[in-house]
Formats: C-alpha cells, structure tokens, sequence
C-alpha cells in the first residue's frame, strides 16, 4: 500500500489532532464535488469520482464497513450521473443542452421512504455480523451498524435523485450530512465530521439553488 493511502501516514497535526494525507485530500475532493455539485456543474463527477476512491480506503481502515461499500456504489454512479447528465433525452435539456433540474413526483417518495428504512434495518443487521461471516476481511466488529447502514442507504437513494437531476436530492443530503457529522465525531475522525458538518450548508445551498434554476425553467417553458 502506497504510504499516502495508510489512515497513519500524518501530513500535519491540527490542534492535537493526527491528519493524514488520506483524509486530507479525501477532505479536499470532497469539499470540492460538493460545491460544484450544488452549481449544478457536471465537473462535479470526476472529482466525486476522485474521492470516493480515497473515501474506500480510509473507511475500510477506520472498519465503517458500510460506507466503505457505499464508495463501491459512488464509484459507479460518478460515471452514470456523468453521462446522464450529458446526455440528456429529447425535451430534458436545459439551455446548456445538459439535464436540466426537476422535481420528483409525490408518489415516488412514499416508495423511496419505505424502500429506505427497510434496507437500512437489514443492512445493519447484516453489518453488525460481518466479521463473523468473513473474518478474513473484517477481523474487527463494525463501529456502528445501524447508523452506518442508514447512512449508507440514505446516500444511495440521494445519489439516485442527484442522477436524475432532481431538486429534493439535497433534501435528503442535508439528513445524510447531519447524521455522517455525528457519526464520524463519535468515531474520533473529527476532520472528516468537519467536512460533513461543512457538506450541511453546501447542501442548503444546493437546494436552495436547484430550486431557483427550476423555477427559471418552468418561468421560461412555453405554453401548451
């Protein structure tokens, strides 16, 4: 393993605390995603794509195995939001010929809420026992299952509306960075809590932005 990818190679101790180079620009890429991401800007991909490639090994050393799955899911989906959004289907471009914003239909979220706590309960049922099914790959417990798993799940299905371009994505954000900010404090990764805490405003921004940029688009649609 390269030394820069070790949760114990220290690039510089902030106020008592030991930062790597792993998590720091895992910090830096990240910071850097979301903001572009909350100007609806399609740069956003490959840097998130950046990210969630240190997110893995970082989270896999600190034994949130849940999020460390989640970046497997990230990686993925970078690539798939980066085509949709530019490559957008007959009458969903915006003036950039990009996918433009919208907003998710009413009943769609009653399924994606049920969806959601139901995986998170089975995912962390199955996290709680994973270093008993492969305790070649997992030799410790994991830190925190439940609220891990939840996280995991919340960001799955927030990514999925991001994809798509929909508004209520930074909505579910805003929970997800709530939730990560409290996790990762009591996990004793305080600059990683940092980064999440930061992620809650970027995310107010986000959706306060998306909004404005729907608005403008239906303001500016023709008449039928």
């Amino acid at each position: 393993m390269l030394h820069w990818l070790d949760k114990d190679s220290i690039f510089i101790t902030i106020l008592n605390y030991p930062l790597s180079y792993l998590e720091f620009i895992g910090w830096v890429s990240g910071i850097l995603a979301v903001i572009l991401s909350s100007m609806a800007n399609i740069w956003s991909w490959p840097i998130g794509i950046i990210n969630v490639i240190l997110s893995f090994f970082f989270f896999y050393q600190v034994q949130l195995y849940p999020d460390m799955f989640l970046q497997v899911f990230f990686f993925v989906t970078n690539l798939l939001g980066w085509w949709r959004w530019a490559n957008p289907k007959q009458g969903e471009e915006d003036k950039q010929k990009q996918l433009k914003v919208s907003w998710l239909k009413a009943k769609t979220w009653v399924w994606l809420f049920c969806l959601t706590i139901s995986s998170s309960a089975l995912l962390g049922l199955l996290a709680s026992d994973l270093h008993h099914l492969l305790p070649a790959l997992f030799s410790k417990p994991s830190a925190a299952p439940y609220l891990d798993s939840l996280v995991m799940v919340l960001s799955i299905a927030a990514t999925y509306l991001m994809v798509q371009k929909k508004v209520e994505c930074w909505a579910v954000w805003i929970l997800v960075d709530a939730i990560a900010t409290y996790l990762y404090f009591i996990r004793d990764i305080k600059f990683y809590s940092i980064l999440y805490f930061i992620f809650c405003f970027i995310a107010g921004y986000g959706l306060w932005n998306w909004n404005n940029e729907y608005q403008k688009i239906k303001k500016n649609a023709p008449a039928h």
